[in-house]
């Protein structure tokens, strides 16, 4: 396995293909070009491509589509996927593949598209719901085989074999997890970014930051995920800043999509911490997007950890002198969105930290977080970032 190199941006401008956890990769500006070929390479007929309106919008994955009708093959598309996408969603996407009867499912857009790719998946060849897969390895029968298309540089759900689904009556967030339900083929292509708006880039890439911080000192860390971890923390904190500027160039974009994609792989070969846990009964509760409730945590939630894994804090990165300390560096990092990173300036009120510490400590990732946490040090947590 070998990584493009940290100091040089070279390898973000050019095509280039490697096989990053078991998924193969094709990086480049116009990457996406090249998926009708790997269609047809694999010997597949029926693609079905699910994506959301927005992504369907900007023409990309119909130009697509259109690529796949004339190189022999038929295709559909979905494009009735939600933002936290639920399990009507699935549902939803499951009557639409029967109809089609695919033979291979691409993920086109951001980590909702890639999470209904996958539940999709696992209902239209296991059967049953989304709730019967919470957890890891209960789907017993073959998948269809999936590739997935990034359109944003956040989740890196496509180097994941978890699909993140809440339940349509209560928003409770269920990760669903095995083996076949991660892509086998993801196209990283830069360009794609062009597309996407400010704000999506923003939450996005605090997710995507956040992957990478909490993958690196979660109890399952191990030196192959801190390799991931470590080289997507590079390309992220350098390049975040300039990701929001109206028109970043394809250096900073592929910085951005290349660590997202390392962050998820560090993911997949260790877990998360408890500011994913207490991120998310922000969204449940009080429909705080993902990526921002992730942020509004991360800092509270390194500082916290600090005094039992500083040092490998410090393995991911060291402050210059003179530089704010981790959780400063990190407000520091978030503050470049304009947005106000205090949970007070989001509508949750100070009486519903007793029950959202209830929520968190529920939540799968925070038995990962390397520091232990009940609900009093996550309602702690919830006080320092209020």
């Amino acid at each position: 396995m070998q990584l493009p190199a940290l100091d040089t941006r070279k390898s973000v401008t050019e095509r280039w293909s490697a096989t990053i956890g078991a998924v193969d990769i094709v990086f480049g500006p116009g990457a996406r070009r090249e998926l009708p070929d790997l269609v047809l390479r694999h010997g597949f007929e029926r693609p079905l491509l699910v994506t959301d309106p927005g992504v369907r919008a900007t023409g990309n994955v119909d130009a697509v589509a259109k690529q796949l009708r004339a190189a022999g093959t038929s295709p559909a598309v979905f494009d009735d996927v939600m933002q936290n996408p639920t399990t009507a969603t699935v549902a939803t996407g499951v009557e639409f593949a029967r109809g089609h009867e695919p033979d291979l499912i691409i993920g086109f857009g951001g980590g909702s598209a890639m999470d209904a790719a996958k539940g999709i998946n696992f209902i239209y060849t296991n059967g049953g719901t989304m709730e019967d897969y919470e957890g890891t390895g209960k789907a017993t029968r073959p998948m269809l085989p999936s590739f997935g298309v990034p359109t944003t540089a956040g989740t890196g759900s496509e180097g994941q074999s978890y699909a993140l689904i809440s339940r349509a009556e209560d928003r409770r967030k269920m990760a669903c997890g095995a083996p076949g339900a991660r892509f086998g083929v993801a196209i990283l292509d830069p360009e794609l970014l062009s597309t996407t708006p400010r704000a999506v880039r923003f939450v996005a890439g605090i997710d995507a930051i956040a992957h990478a911080m909490e993958s690196h000192v979660s109890t399952r860390a191990n030196p192959v995920s801190r390799l991931f971890s470590k080289q997507a923390w590079e390309r992220l904190s350098r390049s975040f800043v300039d990701s929001l500027a109206p028109h970043a160039d394809l250096a900073i974009r592929g910085d951005m999509l290349l660590g997202a994609h390392l962050a998820g792989a560090a993911i997949e070969a260790s877990m998360l911490g408890a500011a994913h846990a207490c991120a998310n009964p922000l969204t449940t509760r009080y429909d705080i997007v993902h990526g921002l409730a992730v942020g509004l945590l991360l800092p509270h939630v390194v500082a916290y950890n600090a005094a039992t894994v500083g040092n490998e804090y410090a393995e991911l990165v060291e402050p210059a002198p003179g530089q704010a300390d981790l959780p400063g560096l990190l407000t520091q990092l978030f503050a470049a969105g304009g947005v106000p990173l205090r949970l007070r300036d989001h509508g949750v009120e100070l009486g519903e930290l007793p029950a959202l510490a209830v929520d968190a400590a529920a939540q799968w990732t925070a038995q990962f977080n390397p520091r232990p946490v009940q609900e009093t040090d996550l309602h702690a947590i919830y006080e320092s970032a209020y």
